[in-house]
């Protein structure tokens, strides 16, 4: 199984992970990495966050990105009829 890093970008800052997961494919890291910025937008910081700027770059264990994921996009869309 190939394994995934998920380092997340706020603003300037980025939060490296060191470990990352086995995953079955990018498309298992793409829902891994929606999940993850979907709780850290539910999560409470001292400071604003612009979650429009940030996202979640996923490296393959050879180093290479597999995938940018943008917070805003595991923001669920409202579908209601007009």
């Amino acid at each position: 199984m190939p394994r995934y890093f998920f380092n997340v970008h706020i603003g300037e800052a980025a939060l490296v992970d060191p470990e990352g997961q086995d995953l079955r494919d990018a498309d298992q890291a793409w829902e891994v990495a929606k999940v993850m910025a979907r709780n850290l937008m539910n999560t409470e910081f001292e400071q604003p966050v612009n979650w429009a700027s940030s996202h979640i770059e996923v490296k393959d264990d050879l180093g290479e990105i597999v995938l940018e994921f943008p917070f805003l996009e595991a923001i669920p869309l409202d579908r209601q009829s007009h």
